[in-house]
């Protein structure tokens, strides 16, 4: 059962489970959970069922993990705090390499064309200014602020997640499954702080794909102020900046006002002590936390995996079908599941 270890392993640590949690659970030993992780020893059929119902996954997911094209354990990238816990962040991890796993046997019966697709740049000859504005003109961004950042997203072939993290300190991961990028988001984050955190994945999958640096959250930092507010058009909307302009350039930029401050502050339209003091003044009635007059935007939701969910049921399949397809032991865990994205599923 070439890859079950990875994959059990994967899937335990998404769970949020430890080794001997799960040994009580299916039955047996740690030492036996070892084994089957570490690959020395296969489970029988019995134990293999009660691990895959454990851990919610089929046990054809369980078994064929040598399907999965690519390292399962691939470092992730990961925008969090600095106050995140190695547990947390670990156990976040696992949760985004099950999601591409997942992904990767659904695509065994599914192709997804999409009309754009996401570039990949050398960091060592690319700035992350360069690269975000290279982006905007391949995917043909009208200029100023990005609307519906999440649609553009998925018309590159971007399978875009917001999940419930359980935790507020980290924000958002992000890899590749094939030629897919997958992007998962703490959906307990606020709208503007999505959008930003969206936008900082992708400059990780466009200029940390195959060239991981040592400033590498710094550069999909600048990537994603380019992208989201690009100099020449947000520079003069920052003439003359006070507490009262503030809502309006986040209504309009849709970032938040921390945002908007570091990005005048890094185009030399505000000194650091004006950063400090405007911080300051939109922090003491909590508006940097609670973004006050957001709009939500129904059309920043997700739709990709919802439309690939409604493509298998127009073909046929029930819904424990197309569940079992993408490897999910419960229908209601499926997010592939039954509405218009800019894809052609096919």
């Amino acid at each position: 059962m070439d890859g079950l270890g990875d994959v059990l392993t994967i899937a335990r640590r998404a769970r949020g489970l430890t080794r001997p949690e799960l040994a009580e659970l299916v039955g047996v030993t740690q030492p036996a959970i070892i084994r089957y992780e570490s690959g020395v020893v296969d489970p029988d059929e019995s134990t293999l069922a009660e691990l895959a119902g454990a851990l919610g996954v089929t046990e054809e997911f369980l078994t064929h993990g040598n399907r999965f094209r690519g390292a399962l354990a691939v470092g992730e990238h990961m925008r969090r705090r600095r106050t995140s816990t190695a547990a947390a962040w670990r156990q976040m991890e696992a949760r985004l390499n099950l999601v591409r796993v997942h992904a990767s046997f659904l695509f065994e019966e599914v192709s997804i064309a999409s009309e754009q697709q996401v570039p990949v740049f050398d960091p060592e000859f690319t700035t992350p200014e360069v690269a975000a504005a290279m982006v905007r003109t391949q995917w043909r961004l009208p200029m100023g602020p990005v609307r519906y950042l999440t649609r553009w997203l998925e018309a590159a072939g971007c399978l875009v997640f917001e999940e419930d993290f359980g935790i507020e300190r980290i924000d958002g991961l992000s890899q590749w499954v094939d030629d897919h990028p997958i992007v998962l988001v703490n959906a307990n984050a606020t709208a503007h702080r999505k959008r930003l955190t969206k936008a900082h994945e992708l400059g990780h999958l466009v200029l940390h794909s195959n060239t991981p640096t040592e400033q590498l959250e710094e550069e999909a930092d600048r990537f994603a102020a380019e992208f989201l507010m690009p100099a020449d058009e947000i520079g003069p909307e920052f003439d003359g900046i006070d507490l009262g302009m503030l809502p309006e350039l986040e209504r309009d930029w849709g970032v938040p006002m921390s945002a908007l401050l570091e990005r005048a502050y890094r185009l030399g339209q505000i000194t650091l002590a004006e950063r400090v003091e405007l911080t300051a003044s939109v922090n003491a009635p909590g508006w940097l936390i609670s973004e006050p007059d957001v709009e939500v935007a129904a059309a920043e939701k997700p739709t990709l995996p919802v439309r690939i969910g409604k493509i298998l049921r127009t073909q046929g399949f029930s819904e424990e079908q197309a569940a079992r397809i993408a490897g999910y032991a419960n229908p209601s865990e499926n997010p592939f599941r039954p509405e218009v994205s800019h894809l052609r599923v096919v």
